[in-house]
């Protein structure tokens, strides 16, 4: 999630809003040979999360499957033809609405893959959800997405959806996928399980929502600013080359760098002050 807030009030019906049925729910960026990025357009910033896509020589693997409006894996048949490994970066509906739709499924026991909040995409209903103060509201709608996925499609029924998971991750797990090895990185402040994804041989780390280049959500249910601040000195010592994150662009390394230590100074403001 992205650091607008959510009005808390209630949300509008997709009736009187008129919204329009969507040509295509989601879209894709080809980030080199190997990695694709997927995307929701049609979703608000606050839940509009990106999914990477990688093709390995034996398996290929999912990171995140976004918010699960609509199905996620009959979209893609031609990436999805062979059973993907599927890792979960943390358990909040942006992330993984889609989980359910894969058998070899990932993610840390500290988040509730398996019995997770109903979700909405009514903006009051999720903020309440997520334990945000309503005098913290921005300007998100009432309602999150802009379009409809299909005809009579009613948004007021959306619900996240439980997922078995086939593996709990924890830190310095493996993902093998023949010609490339990821490593689960245990990073908890977003969220008690939140995790990433790095690749020592290209420097390459799939974030989630531990750092992307917005503000941090810190103050949601299962957060942790102290845990965040431990992670961000932890982040700042690794050798990155590239990011893709949960939400928004890609950035480099020296980005990655100047976000941690601008979060460190930042807590360390609000706990002189406090």
């Amino acid at each position: 999630m992205t650091p607008q807030r959510p009005h808390g009030t209630p949300a509008t019906p997709a009736s009187s809003l008129q919204l329009p049925v969507a040509e295509t729910w989601f879209t894709t960026t080809r980030i080199d040979d190997a990695i694709t990025r997927i995307h929701e357009p049609h979703v608000h910033p606050f839940l509009q999360a990106n999914t990477w896509y990688i093709r390995g020589r034996n398996r290929s693997l999912l990171i995140d499957t976004g918010l699960g409006v609509t199905p996620l894996r009959p979209a893609f048949p031609q990436l999805f033809a062979d059973e993907p490994i599927v890792v979960i970066t943390h358990g909040h509906l942006d992330h993984m609405g889609g989980a359910h739709e894969f058998a070899d499924c990932r993610a840390h026991r500290a988040d509730p893959i398996e019995t997770p909040p109903p979700g909405a995409l009514a903006s009051a209903a999720l903020f309440a959800e997520l334990g945000m103060a309503a005098t913290d509201a921005g300007t998100v709608p009432h309602l999150l997405i802009s379009a409809l996925p299909h005809e009579n499609y009613d948004p007021g029924s959306y619900r996240l959806r439980p997922t078995r998971v086939s593996r709990h991750l924890v830190e310095g797990d493996i993902i093998g996928l023949g010609d490339r090895d990821l490593t689960v990185l245990h990073l908890p402040g977003h969220s008690p399980g939140s995790i990433a994804l790095y690749e020592p041989e290209t420097q390459t780390l799939f974030s989630g929502d531990v750092v992307y280049d917005g503000r941090l959500l810190d103050d949601i249910h299962g957060a942790d600013p102290r845990a965040y601040v431990a992670t961000m000195g932890r982040l700042a010592e690794l050798p990155v080359r590239v990011v893709h994150p949960g939400h928004g662009p890609s950035f480099d390394g020296a980005r990655l760098r100047e976000l941690t230590s601008a979060y460190i100074a930042s807590r360390r403001v609000t706990q002189d002050v406090a």
